[in-house]
C-alpha cells in the first residue's frame, strides 16, 4: 500500500488541509492509444473518453444502472472485463474537487470492501470514473423499496455485509496512512459483489485524518442528513 500522506483531499472552509495537484487533464500514453488499456493489472488507467463511449455502448440506456450526486452510471466491458462507468453530471450536486479526491484515494487505498478503482477520464470538460462491477448493486435497492415477490436479504447475509463494511471503516480508520475518514456512510454507497460480499464506494467527500503530532482535523458537515451521527450535526 502506498502512502498518501505527501497529498491530501482539497480543504474544507476553514480546514488547514494542502491542496493535491490535479491530475493532469491531457490525455497521456495510455490514452492516445486506440485500444483501450489493459485493466487487469490493478492499476487506475487514463481512458480517453472514446475509450468509455464504445465501452459502454455510447452510454446506451439499456446499459444505465444508477444514478447520484455525481452523475448516472452505466455498465460496460473493456477488454474482457466488465465495468461501472460514472460521468460526473455538468449541473450535479458533487463536482471536480470530489472526482480529484476520488481518485487520489482510490489509487492507493486496496482493501477487499473497498471498491477498485480501474481507471478515470480527465479529457476536456468530461470527468469519468472506472469501477469494477459489482452486479448485485447497492445495498439500498435490497433494503429499501424492495418489488414485490423479491426475497429480503435473510438474517445471515446481513450479518455478513456489516461486518464486511464496518472492516472496510476499520482500514480506512486504523490501518490507512494517514488514516481516511470516510463522511458518507450510508446504503446506497456500500456495493454487493456476487456472493454478496460488500465494498465502500463513494469517496468523493471523504477527507485525510490527523497526520504527526495533530490530533484532529476540523470537517464540515458532509454527506446525506439522516445518516449523519446526531452529534454531528446537533449544532447546526
Amino acid at each position: 500500500m502506498g502512502c498518501f500522506g505527501c497529498f491530501a483531499p482539497e480543504a474544507d472552509e476553514g480546514d488547514e488541509d494542502h491542496k493535491p495537484s490535479k491530475p493532469d487533464d491531457s490525455s497521456g500514453a495510455d490514452a492516445r492509444r486506440k485500444v483501450a488499456p489493459d485493466v487487469s493489472n490493478g492499476y487506475a488507467h487514463s481512458f480517453t473518453f472514446k475509450d468509455l463511449l464504445v465501452a459502454t455502448g455510447y452510454f446506451n440506456e439499456a446499459n444505465f444502472i444508477g444514478e447520484g450526486g455525481f452523475g448516472k452510471v452505466y455498465k460496460g466491458k473493456i477488454n474482457g472485463q466488465m465495468v461501472a462507468v460514472k460521468q460526473l453530471a455538468q449541473d450535479g450536486v458533487q463536482g471536480r474537487n470530489e472526482f480529484l479526491v476520488e481518485v487520489l484515494m482510490l489509487t492507493v487505498l486496496n482493501h477487499p470492501n473497498l471498491v477498485s478503482l480501474v481507471g478515470f477520464c480527465a479529457q476536456g470538460d468530461e470527468r469519468l470514473l472506472v469501477y469494477e462491477y459489482m452486479p448485485f448493486g447497492s445495498l439500498e435497492s435490497h433494503l429499501f423499496d424492495v418489488p414485490l415477490g423479491k426475497k429480503p436479504l435473510d438474517w445471515n447475509t446481513r450479518v455478513r455485509i456489516a461486518v464486511g463494511v464496518a472492516e472496510g471503516l476499520s482500514y480506512l480508520h486504523n490501518v490507512a496512512d494517514p488514516p481516511v475518514i470516510y463522511r458518507d456512510m450510508k446504503a446506497a454507497n456500500i456495493l454487493l459483489g456476487e456472493d454478496f460480499s460488500p465494498k465502500l464506494s463513494d469517496f468523493g467527500l471523504a477527507k485525510v485524518g490527523p497526520v504527526g503530532d495533530r490530533t484532529h482535523v476540523s470537517t464540515r458537515v458532509m454527506g446525506t442528513y439522516g445518516y449523519c451521527a446526531p452529534d454531528y450535526v446537533e449544532d447546526l
